[in-house]
């Protein structure tokens, strides 16, 4: 594992003294996905984003039964269109699960093999119409009311301060002395 660093103090690109980094080269003895995760926990990413990204790009790799990783590197704008059609025709995947299929195969590329893919034209999945659903505020109080103790409060947390779901499992109530 390696960083190329472009010169010390100079200007990133919005003037502000950082430091600007190149690609980083994960350890070639590694096997593919090792480098994945090695990569992404250098650049801080998610362990649900790293485990997805490793799911996809080892769905891909079995997609098109590759053996060793100079296949990887031939035409792969037709095999990731290949794939990313699939998905969509045959998989009948949502199309934000195939915009995350696609991230996950571009960050392998660009940021672990190296190699640029742009232009990627691939059957793309529908997008359903969708609805908002908007409580009124004797629905919304109806719903708080349904609810008590700790589930009632992570609701209320959820609702008025705009978490998402994990965000307000995740929190700890401590006590005010």
């Amino acid at each position: 594992m390696s960083k190329a660093w472009t010169g010390q103090g100079q200007k990133g690109s919005h003037g502000s003294g950082e430091r600007v980094w190149a690609r980083i080269i994960p350890n070639p003895k590694l096997k593919l996905l090792d480098q994945c995760r090695e990569v992404m926990r250098l650049k801080h990413y998610s362990i649900r984003t790293e485990r997805c990204y490793c799911d996809w790009i080892r769905r891909y790799i079995h997609f098109h039964k590759m053996r060793l990783r100079e296949e990887l590197t031939q035409e792969p704008k037709a095999k990731i269109e290949l794939f990313l059609s699939d998905l969509a025709v045959n998989g009948q995947v949502a199309a934000a699960t195939q915009n995350q299929a696609f991230n996950s195969l571009l960050f392998l590329y660009r940021e672990v093999l190296g190699v640029a893919v742009d232009g990627v034209e691939a059957v793309r999945a529908d997008r359903p119409v969708r609805v908002p659903v908007v409580l009124t505020k004797e629905e919304t109080r109806r719903v708080f009311l349904a609810m008590s103790g700790t589930t009632q409060l992570v609701v209320k947390l959820l609702y008025g301060g705009g978490l998402r779901l994990l965000e307000g499992l995740r929190l700890r109530v401590h006590p005010v002395r």
